[in-house]
């Protein structure tokens, strides 16, 4: 990268034409900029992944985690990273057993699968980037067939200012941008290019983040080929077929935004669908908590928490997972006993997994009061499916125990209303909701 960053004459050009192509990347609504760093269910995975990362170490120290990938707890977390927008889709593929390979060599040997959860169980409990290395050295030292740097996936959501996201896109950026040869299934390789990320964003720290999603995002955007790469070059040939290169490719982008319209159609019918249940609470006398990262988003002109809690009732403030229940889209609030009488999750494209790890958190706090509430995961008519197939993995297994059920969209736009004006307590809307205790 010090390549890139040289502060002599001959490069002071191509610096500005990194921030000429930042400042394009930020302002592109289809990039991961606008698309993924700044969407905000991104910041509502995040305690959700840990605690996934978290079971599968305490499986695998129990012994308990077993011989495959399928289902197990690791799928379970993984999946739950791929489903998110853009730069981490794909990101299952390196933990899926390949049998003629037999790899990553995780899951038949045992020694094996401990050592990689005791990798997570060190880094999640260290703070400092020697630490974290030094455990990479660590499991890098021992040779295991098809672990590689994809784990960094992992890593990045225990440590997002530590550890750099890691695909084949973002190696590809970063080649392109530092002349380097970065390989990908090399632990030495992805440290050198750690060093390398971490001193690009710390010159454009301006333009990016502490977190190094933001870098990571655009080196996956520019290895993806949507921007081509600035030359290395200072003469001015070479800068004006750049300019017009990406002239085009802005133009490129405007057609590939569509798919981000579409993102943005689902977040506002996130929205909608959170005040439905917001102004139907009021109408049954509760009163309502919109997740805390919510509150400010608009629906007809208005904040989405006008007329709602400005806090939660103490109990649930001082409550362990009270960080992951702040987040629950919507709360229905007793105000006579300070307790929640229903939590709604509205999954409308994001991973369902997220949604229920926040729904467990508020359930299984030690308080009965929670335990009994009505829980709800909304979501569109055709992702019942999805959603049951999620609640049989054995990393829910609670899930039995809890007053949980599957609300559609359609059933509550039909019958919302009826509900405001007819019902009481919690029995129209279970009335219209499908149980989903596993079977």
């Amino acid at each position: 990268m010090s390549q890139l960053i040289e502060t002599n004459d001959q490069s002071c050009v191509p610096n500005g034409l990194v921030r000429q192509l930042i400042l394009q990347w930020r302002e592109d609504p289809g990039a991961t900029y606008r698309g993924w760093f700044l969407w905000e269910e991104r910041l509502k995975n995040f305690r959700s992944i840990r605690r996934g990362i978290a079971q599968v170490v305490s499986e695998i120290e129990q012994g308990t985690f077993g011989v495959t990938y399928r289902n197990s707890s690791l799928e379970t977390v993984v999946h739950s990273i791929a489903e998110q927008r853009q730069i981490f889709r794909g990101a299952d593929h390196a933990f899926l057993w390949k049998p003629k390979l037999r790899i990553p060599d995780i899951y038949e040997d045992a020694a094996n699968q401990r050592a990689f959860g005791q990798l997570l169980a060190n880094c999640a409990c260290c703070d400092t980037a020697d630490a974290i290395i030094n455990h990479i050295h660590a499991i890098d030292r021992r040779k295991i067939k098809g672990l590689g740097p994809a784990v960094a996936n992992l890593l990045y959501f225990l440590h997002p200012t530590l550890i750099p996201p890691f695909n084949t896109a973002i190696v590809k950026g970063y080649n392109a941008l530092a002349n380097a040869n970065v390989k990908l299934g090399s632990w030495p390789h992805f440290l050198a290019m750690r060093s390398g990320v971490i001193e690009f964003n710390d010159r454009y720290r301006d333009l990016l983040s502490n977190d190094l999603g933001a870098i990571g995002g655009f080196l996956f955007d520019v290895g993806s080929g949507r921007y081509p790469v600035p030359p290395q070059t200072t003469d001015a040939s070479s800068v004006t077929d750049w300019n017009a290169r990406l002239l085009i490719a802005r133009a490129e982008a405007e057609s590939l935004n569509k798919q981000s319209l579409s993102n943005q159609e689902s977040d506002r019918t996130h929205t909608e669908v959170q005040a439905w249940l917001r102004d139907l609470g009021k109408s049954l006398g509760f009163s309502v908590w919109i997740a805390a990262n919510d509150r400010g988003r608009l629906y007809q002109n208005a904040p989405l928490s006008k007329g709602c809690l400005d806090q939660l009732p103490p109990g649930l403030v001082t409550c362990p997972g009270a960080d992951a229940i702040r987040l629950i889209d919507v709360l229905w609030i007793d105000e006579a006993n300070q307790s929640v009488a229903a939590a709604f999750e509205v999954e409308h494209t994001t991973s369902i997994y997220s949604g229920i790890v926040r729904m467990l958190d508020l359930a299984l706090n030690g308080d009965s009061l929670h335990a009994t509430a009505g829980l709800f995961l909304v979501a569109p008519d055709a992702r019942e499916g999805d959603v049951r197939a999620q609640l049989q993995r054995p990393a829910f297994s609670r899930i039995g125990d809890l007053d949980i059920a599957y609300l559609p969209y359609g059933e509550l736009a039909r019958h919302r209303d009826a509900i405001a004006r007819f019902g009481s307590g919690l029995k129209g809307i279970k009335a219209i909701a499908s149980p989903l205790g596993r079977t």
